[in-house]
């Protein structure tokens, strides 16, 4: 290998090892200080300039981004196994659940999600289409089966978990407000029986 190769070889690695650094420091501020902590202060905790800091991550959403990125595989991997449950309405209900967990890994994430579905150029944009798009997926089996509301959408159902999300960390929420808060969602989805849509809804399932 060439001194040049060489060079450019240790170069790389150095970067990698930087971000990966930045990371590391990144999660654990973001989970002590809520994601709305100072971006310099997370370089000066990093010992990087940042300078460095905003050339591997250009913003708070590169960053959350790219923090969220091993959660979205756990989340993949939770998802292939509730797709093999042949209770829909519970599948649906498990997925939910496992996105309850995935958008409440950091204090405050919920609204720059919320953002992300407005404002469609932002990192976390593309993460949350494709969680509704699942969401619809597992929503539309519910449906197929009449344990689901015809008229209810994934998207917003997704939305729903973001806002109870926030909603618990509100300064009236108490202990009981996740059971409450999740138990308000579900009855809003949920069907005991084979229900048709209200006079005026569309039903997502008639083309």
């Amino acid at each position: 290998m060439s001194e040049e190769a060489a060079g450019g070889r240790r170069q790389r690695t150095d970067k990698q090892r930087n971000r990966t650094h930045i990371l590391e420091v990144a999660e654990q501020f973001f989970a002590e200080q809520g994601i709305s902590g100072s971006m310099d202060a997370i370089a000066k905790r990093a010992g990087v300039g940042s300078g460095t800091l905003y050339r591997h991550f250009p913003n708070r959403e590169a960053l959350l981004a790219a923090l969220l990125q091993a959660r979205d595989d756990e989340l993949e991997a939770r998802r292939v196994a509730i797709q093999e449950m042949t209770d829909s309405r519970a599948a649906l209900a498990q997925w939910l659940q496992a996105l309850d967990e995935w958008v409440t890994a950091f204090d405050g994430l919920p609204e720059p999600l919320r953002a992300a579905l407005t404002e469609g150029t932002s990192p976390l944009a593309f993460t949350c289409h494709g969680f509704i798009a699942t969401t619809d997926e597992f929503l539309r089996a519910a449906q197929r089966d009449g344990t689901a509301k015809p008229w209810v959408r994934g998207r917003d159902l997704f939305l729903s978990v973001l806002a109870t999300a926030w909603a618990r960390g509100a300064a009236l929420a108490d202990e009981s407000s996740p059971d409450g808060l999740s138990a308000l969602v579900r009855s809003g989805w949920e069907a005991a029986e084979r229900e048709t849509a209200p006079q005026g809804e569309v039903n997502p399932l008639q083309p």
